[in-house]
């Protein structure tokens, strides 16, 4: 006998977390994408030194929730596995329209696309679908998807700031890793990328945020 894969649409609720309040005087709207392991309530505290009044910070939460190093405590999440990953993806895809639908964001604020580690690929992923634009694309410490093309990007505008932050003592990130990462960032996106790299591991620091801010 031979199993079957079948497919059911269904309505599913997901949480997301915001920082800080959106108002009129509110500058910039940070869409942070949290890594494999977090949850995005936690990953919102490496934004709260920024300045409360000017950034308001949405953390999209990644669906797939686990315990950690199997002690049934702590909760991670992750956003894809290679299992079903183009299903999954449109399934992202869905929440993060419903997330930013429900936020209905003023047209006036700029905008800044944050991924770190496996959430690049799902900012990426995402802007490449919905064609959104953003003032800054901040990439830090992970991998670019390798199906992403040149032309995924054509709707940015000239002036969108592109910047890859590692840290060079990253386990994951070897000198062979950082230079493929670097190569398809230029096909991507040519010289407009501004690298950026830091003492330490494969860490969130709250001062990078700060400087990435300005």
């Amino acid at each position: 006998m031979e199993n079957k894969i079948k497919n059911v649409t269904y309505k599913t609720t997901n949480t997301y977390e915001t920082l800080n309040e959106l108002t009129s005087q509110t500058k910039r709207v940070w869409i942070v994408f949290h890594g494999i392991g977090f949850l995005s309530r936690f990953f919102l505290k490496y934004f709260n030194e920024l300045p409360e009044q000017e950034n308001y910070i949405i953390a999209p939460q990644a669906p797939s929730k686990y315990y950690l190093k199997n002690e049934y405590k702590h909760v991670g999440a992750s956003w894809l596995t290679k299992e079903n990953t183009a299903l999954e993806t449109a399934n992202l895809y869905n929440y993060l329209d419903a997330v930013l639908a429900h936020e209905n964001l003023p047209l006036d604020c700029k905008i800044v696309f944050f991924g770190f580690s496996q959430g690049i690929s799902i900012a990426l992923r995402y802007i490449a679908y919905s064609k959104l634009t953003c003032s800054k694309l901040i990439l830090y410490a992970g991998g670019i998807p390798k199906e992403l093309k040149k032309s995924d990007f054509t709707h940015f505008k000239k002036d969108t700031e592109i910047i890859s932050v590692f840290g060079n003592q990253d386990q994951f990130i070897t000198p062979d890793r950082l230079i493929e990462e670097n190569n398809k960032l230029k096909i991507l996106f040519g010289d407009n990328v501004r690298y950026l790299s830091f003492d330490g591991g494969h860490e969130v620091k709250k001062e990078i945020i700060t400087q990435l801010a300005q």
